[in-house]
């Protein structure tokens, strides 16, 4: 595991740092007022320190750090400043690796430190070459100067020294040969998981599983036409049935069709009010895009995608794409679609734990973690419905307590209003109607609801996720649905309610008759009727404080 030291850090700098490396595998020591020797002495990869050119108690830390002769091995060096460019300027002359000012953002400073881990690592094998060289260099002049006085040894000692030689090259090479093994044998992930590591993957490919969501969301339309059509043709019928019927069964036909209308007429108002809510808060529901990509922990490297002389993934017969840390493949990629909402006009938005951190408790990625890799956030960003790109987001805050994150962009569009909060324990009562606004299977649910042609010609002229996700968002076409439902039970910690939904739908709101958002949608309880899990509001409402 990676170790960073931060050392002297400003309170709002550590809180800043602390969140761009959430999750991301490093292991974080905070000190303050250490010595040259002291920081020697904590091993760190990387040092992040805070202070100005001109303070002199830095300037000797990192002098000396810097001037050290030796055997230790010299942490790389980041300083971050409260100025502009002559201070970053001064900074770097005075021996800092990089420089960065204050504030940042986050997802960069990330960037800066793993650019730094990698820069370390092949120092870090020169040395240890050195090393070795210095000893070998040793042996040999004790050799020599073993023959020199002694002739009688020669016969042994020359073939002793070949030995030793053989013996350290050979166990070199099978730590070398074996380490790489292991790495290739164990760093693995299903295909159909990291199938987005470099785009969308063939044009059939998509075009498919955007015909496979068509069929579903088509199959949703007819259950909810035929359920409307049923109650209507059983009015007529009961019509009919009472125009013929006797004085004594004409009371209980009479009450049969008012019942049936009824039911009718709750259908159609749950109708209109699931289009008030889609109209009124529908545009402060965008759709997220997280690219996670991965580091292995032992050498800080990234890991790459093995691929074969065509440039293609090399998938063995069990369905894993194979990874390594070595190689001219591309990086691991895992692009992740959720959906989030607006509560705030300094531009916070509620959204998942496992949207925000897409490897929290995942159980498809746990293999992978287990293995020795590290997963990191590269971007969040935001779509909002008919806006023509998107907004880059940051990580702000994650519930101990819930599966709720909250994410951040620098400003709201325009067009966009805030979606009220209802935290009370007693605002979700069960039997209730519910809507659920969200982007049911992501990119997949848009290109279908776009149309064959539509989602073809996309298909035709990109090349990989940002493409598509540019062009759906240029053409207009990011629009999140709505489904409806009632609530099934409420317990302490979640709503179980029957609007349906899928991947892509984590993070929905789920609002209440009276417009407010009373949970937040997080999973679905697959053989059960259809049913899913929201998380109460008022989780989300804690973290806003």
């Amino acid at each position: 595991m990676m170790r960073i030291l931060l050392h002297n850090l400003a309170p709002d700098s550590l809180e800043a740092i602390q969140t761009a490396f959430h999750g991301q595998g490093y292991e974080l020591l905070t000190r303050d007022a250490l010595s040259a020797e002291e920081v020697f002495a904590s091993s760190p990869d990387v040092l992040i320190t805070e202070g100005s050119p001109s303070d002199l108690a830095c300037c000797a830390l990192i002098t000396q750090l810097k001037s050290r002769p030796g055997t230790e091995s010299s942490p790389r060096i980041v300083m971050i400043v409260r100025g502009d460019a002559l201070e970053r300027a001064r900074a770097l002359d005075l021996g800092a690796d990089d420089v960065i000012s204050f504030p940042f953002d986050a997802a960069e400073f990330a960037a800066r430190i793993r650019t730094q881990i990698r820069t370390r690592q092949p120092a870090e094998e020169l040395r240890t070459m050195l090393k070795y060289a210095v000893q070998r260099e040793h042996y040999a002049d004790v050799a020599v100067e073993s023959l020199t006085s002694e002739e009688k040894r020669r016969a042994w000692l020359i073939p002793a020294i070949f030995v030793f030689g053989a013996v350290a090259v050979l166990a070199a090479l099978v730590t070398v040969i074996f380490v790489g093994r292991t790495r290739k044998d164990t760093l693995q992930l299903r295909a159909e998981i990291a199938r987005l590591n470099s785009g969308l993957g063939y044009q059939s490919d998509l075009l498919r599983r955007a015909q496979e969501t068509r069929s579903s969301i088509e199959q949703q339309a007819r259950s909810a036409d035929a359920a409307r059509a049923s109650l209507q043709a059983e009015s007529e019928d009961l019509r009919k049935k009472m125009a013929s019927a006797d004085a004594a069964d004409a009371a209980s036909l009479k009450q049969q069709l008012l019942d049936t209308q009824n039911r009718l007429k709750l259908l159609e108002n749950e109708g209109k009010f699931a289009e008030t809510v889609v109209r009124n808060y529908g545009p402060s529901v965008c759709l997220l895009h997280v690219v996670v990509e991965f580091l292995d922990k032992t050498t800080g490297k990234p890991i790459l995608v093995v691929t074969d002389a065509g440039g293609r993934p090399r998938v063995d017969q069990n369905g894993m794409v194979q990874l390594d840390t070595e190689g001219s493949g591309p990086h691991l990629r895992i692009d992740v679609f959720g959906t989030g909402f607006l509560v705030a006009r300094d531009g916070r938005l509620v959204t998942n734990h496992h949207v925000a951190e897409p490897w929290w408790n995942n159980d498809d990625l746990k293999p992978l973690i287990d293995h020795g890799a590290a997963p990191y956030v590269l971007s969040y960003r935001a779509y909002f419905p008919g806006k023509p790109e998107g907004l880059r987001a940051n990580l702000d805050k994650i519930s101990s307590q819930a599966d709720v994150a909250i994410l951040k962009v620098d400003s709201p569009p325009p067009g966009t209003s805030l979606l009220e909060l209802d935290s009370r324990r007693d605002a979700s009562v069960t039997g209730d109607p519910v809507v659920l606004i969200g982007y049911p299977t992501g990119i997949e649910g848009i290109l279908a609801r776009a149309g064959s042609d539509v989602a073809e010609k996309i298909a035709e002229s990109t090349q990989n996720v940002n493409q598509v996700m540019t062009q759906l968002a240029t053409q207009k076409l990011i629009r999140p649905t709505t489904t409806q439902g009632h609530i099934g039970d409420v317990l302490k910690d979640k709503i179980v309610y029957d609007a349906a939904t899928t991947s892509g739908g984590s993070g929905g709101p789920l609002f209440n008759r009276n417009g407010k958002v009373v949970g937040i949608n997080f999973a679905v309880l697959s053989g059960f009727g259809g049913s899913n899990l929201a998380v109460p509001a008022r989780y989300a409402g804690e973290l806003l404080k």
